[in-house]
């Protein structure tokens, strides 16, 4: 299948929305993790260098701008299985708060060129994925925050955002205030501690309702 026609259907799959509850959820020990929309800047074009490592684009010399950081966590089901071999992506804006989308009418000249905006991974035989990236800034409208989606088997992707604990534009984020309360902590992530590189690490746990696989 050419890479343009599997990109088309993937976007299609992130813009038809989020995979749906089973009747088994309230049987679940785990909450999940509330899900929200993937905006209007998921990648028209996926990026040729499209890894986990959104600071270091193919042919430049240079690290992107902004403050780099490592992401981290699993992904599990509400049972607290661990869910292998999925596909997980993340997008974001870059340190100027532009997106690499045509949509965003700030790109232009402006844009970092050394950073990478969407990257993926697959989640290893415990669940776990990691990307090197950017701490997320704000940008007009919006409080910092990182998309995420996990492309489930025989479903529709799981699309969620991350935002930063302790961060004060969150209580002005549309978005976010649409999270209940007692479900905001689900959605929060900081970079209070270091890896062996020094690099300051977020961990974040995607909980997912899902249909056996």
């Amino acid at each position: 299948m050419a890479k343009s026609t599997i990109d088309s259907r993937r976007r299609a799959l992130i813009g038809a929305g989020l995979t749906a509850l089973t009747p088994f959820a309230a049987l679940a020990a785990l909450t999940p993790t509330p899900r929200q929309t993937a905006g209007p800047f998921y990648p028209v074009e996926l990026p040729l260098d499209d890894d986990n490592n959104l600071t270091m684009v193919r042919g430049q010399t240079q690290p992107a701008e902004g403050r780099i950081v490592d992401l981290t966590g699993r992904v599990i089901d509400t049972s607290g299985k661990e869910m292998k071999h999925m596909r997980i992506e993340i997008w974001q804006c870059d340190a100027r708060g532009i997106y690499h989308h045509p949509g965003d009418r700030r790109r232009g000249t402006q844009r970092d060129e050394k950073f990478q905006g969407h990257g993926h991974t697959i989640t290893d035989n415990q669940g776990r994925y990691r990307f090197r990236t950017i701490h997320p800034v704000p940008y007009p409208g919006r409080t910092p925050h990182i998309h995420v989606a996990v492309f489930l088997p025989n479903s529709r992707p799981f699309v969620s955002q991350i935002y930063v604990e302790g961060e004060p534009r969150n209580s002005h984020d549309f978005l976010y205030q649409q999270i209940p309360v007692e479900k905001r902590h689900l959605v929060m992530m900081d970079f209070a501690t270091e890896n062996p590189e020094g690099i300051p690490t977020g961990n974040f746990d995607l909980i997912l309702v899902q249909k056996s696989y």
